[in-house]
């Protein structure tokens, strides 16, 4: 599995004997650690561990993990964009006893949380854009990304959570993904504004599709032969649901389906994206990042397309209650942030595939609330394609965990 390896902070100085000791015994994992000597100087800095102060006596070495001092690091040490190689997530290490118990239920605990926000940003969305009126896509990504950077802003400036200290070589590797997630959203904004939720979250059951074709192509994750036959339902299940769908557009549809490829580019990006400095990003001030950008991206976008909307003069000239939009908008924005930052949390500890699978089981659940909360009519063979669709997903949940064998 891939995951994405953030780097630890840089801890205060780790301190030894300046007096020359014997010659240790050097192991490719172990850095010895002497006592004795009458004063102390610093060494490198190194990440976060528990520092053994010296104290006189006999020199006995005392083992420590080995890491690299400032010395060591060459000069082209900046920055690097690499995968790295982790136990699989359904693998929990035996040793760690009740500390694996405990992260398997704060992993389910935020696959609750992030249904239960995506849930509420879909009915917020779309009472707010399509019952109420409001139908300007770029207005409404743009505000759901103004109220996350506020959001982010006063974490930080109020030290909720650390600020990052960032570089533009930084920047650059995560403007690809500020670009990505904006486009996703903002067509995911599209869809729900053309045809219904159910429908929009059928269409985007086919992530798994455009997981294993972008896990292929830039992570080397090669599908096996069942993978690739689990897909075939997945696609024949979406497409006899658009072929029975009441509320059918292309926009829609395609607006869809680019979301799928966008968000998808996105985690495959964001799994590859290592910041090896001293201060290193953590996944939730990279998603922070990520919105302040986005939000940088798309608003003067949306002042050229589609221009101020969001004024009580516009929405009551336009026949609006902006009460209503208002506090549908500033809801359906605050799930947003919140479901997109549990998302991120969430994609730190398993593999794009598995966020991808989690992600199509929450279309389930998000579809059927939907139906039912909009009393959206559905045909028989319109939920047989969509029964059809998300079976093949449960399926490719299944198959994926299956090793090829060995020659």
């Amino acid at each position: 599995m891939q995951s994405a390896a953030i780097s630890p902070s840089a801890a205060p100085p780790l301190l030894r004997s300046s007096t020359k000791p014997p010659a240790p015994r050097w192991s490719p994992l172990l850095l010895p650690l002497h006592r004795g000597g009458p004063r102390l100087r610093p060494l490198a800095a190194v990440p976060s561990f528990s520092v053994v102060a010296s104290s006189h006596g006999p020199s006995v070495p005392l083992p420590w993990v080995s890491l690299p001092s400032l010395s060591d690091r060459r000069p082209e040490d900046g920055l690097a964009v690499r995968a790295t190689s982790v136990p699989d997530g359904d693998a929990v290490s035996k040793d760690a006893g009740g500390g694996g118990l405990l992260q398997t239920l704060q992993l389910g605990s935020l696959f609750g949380l992030w249904y239960l926000f995506n849930i509420y940003f879909n009915i917020y969305n779309k009472q707010a854009r399509v019952l109420k009126g409001f139908t300007f896509p770029l207005t409404i990504t743009t505000v759901q990304f103004a109220v996350g950077t506020f959001l982010v802003l006063f974490m930080w400036t109020t030290n909720l959570y650390k600020r990052p200290k960032i570089s533009a070589s930084q920047l650059a590797v995560i403007l690809p993904l500020a670009m990505v997630h904006t486009m996703g959203n903002l067509f995911t904004n599209m869809s729900l504004g053309k045809v219904a939720v159910s429908f929009t979250h059928t269409i985007k059951a086919m992530e798994p599709f455009f997981s294993v074709l972008l896990s292929a192509l830039f992570l080397g994750e090669m599908p096996t032969i069942w993978v690739l036959l689990s897909l075939v339902p997945i696609v024949g299940g979406v497409g006899l649901a658009s072929l029975t769908e009441a509320s059918f557009n292309w926009a829609g549809f395609w607006s869809a389906m680019a979301s799928n490829l966008t968000f998808q580019s996105r985690n495959v990006l964001s799994k590859k994206a290592m910041v090896k400095k001293e201060e290193s990003l953590d996944n939730i001030n990279l998603f922070s990042i990520i919105t302040i950008m986005s939000f940088c991206l798309l608003a003067p976008a949306t002042f050229f397309v589609e221009g101020i909307k969001v004024t009580p003069s516009y929405l009551q000239s336009a026949g609006l209650n902006f009460k209503e939009i208002y506090l549908r908008s500033l809801l359906a924005a605050l799930c947003f942030h919140a479901y997109q930052q549990v998302s991120y949390m969430i994609l730190a500890r398993v593999s794009p595939v598995t966020h991808s699978v989690g992600n199509c089981v929450k279309r389930v659940v998000v579809i059927v609330t939907s139906v039912l909360f909009f009393r959206t009519p559905v045909s028989p063979i319109n939920s047989l394609g969509t029964g059809v669709a998300l079976a093949g997903v449960f399926l490719y949940s299944r198959v994926k965990k299956i090793k090829p064998k060995s020659a």
